[in-house]
């Protein structure tokens, strides 16, 4: 997060009017059965995008990720409470809020407004994760942007995205062994985009649940 001026679109603003029109992709996928793989993607992730350059950092956000994991196990509901416990362990502070003013991303070119229903509305947008009638691939991959473009904390929303996605797919069993795929410059108004991020959620599930089946068989 950064600090700007100016009169930059409102990035959450784009967000929210895309959100509701984006043409999921299907997916017929399957979870996969019980047990992890051999390597979890998501601290592969940390790790090697972080890990030289900040040990004592990864090593929290890492704790949060067992975090998330933990709650995931638990059947917690994701909340803004629940992002922000495993948020005061990323930034190594007592107590974290949502963010108190707009903020700026992408070296100044991307703005995050704030109104008085911010925090009511990305509370409304978590507990869409849920969401019954949409595809795995997809509540993750919303759920993910949600927390990118709302930007609800002063810093570490990339690493909030990520622990999100990571906590939206163990609550249904899944853990994947490969996340790099999905580091890229993400945009509040490319429609077309999310429903990428999505197949290729769908993708790398995939992937992993054939990488499982194949050590398991004899």
């Amino acid at each position: 997060m950064t600090s700007g001026s100016g009169h930059q679109q409102d990035a959450l603003a784009d967000w929210l009017r895309i959100r509701t029109r984006i043409s999921w992709p299907c997916w017929s996928g399957t979870r996969p059965d019980a047990g992890a793989p051999a390597r979890d993607g998501f601290r592969d992730f940390f790790t090697t995008t972080r890990g030289s350059r900040d040990a004592e950092g990864t090593e929290r956000v890492l704790t949060a990720l067992d975090l998330a994991l933990a709650d995931a196990e638990q059947g917690r509901r994701l909340s803004f409470a629940l992002m922000a416990n495993w948020q005061r362990t990323v930034l190594r502070r007592a107590s974290v809020g949502f963010r108190t003013a707009p903020v700026f991303a992408k070296g100044g070119r991307e703005r995050y407004g704030l109104t008085p229903d911010t925090q009511a509305r990305f509370e409304r947008c978590l507990s869409e994760s849920t969401q019954p009638d949409l595809s795995l691939p997809s509540r993750a991959a919303r759920t993910y942007l949600d927390v990118l473009f709302f930007h609800p904390f002063e810093d570490g929303n990339a690493r909030a995205a990520m622990l999100a996605l990571a906590f939206v797919l163990a609550c249904e069993g899944v853990r994947l062994d490969q996340v790099h795929p999905l580091q890229a410059t993400r945009w509040a108004d490319d429609a077309e985009g999310v429903a990428d991020l999505a197949v290729l959620l769908g993708i790398l599930i995939s992937a992993t649940e054939r990488r499982l089946s194949k050590g398991r068989q004899p």
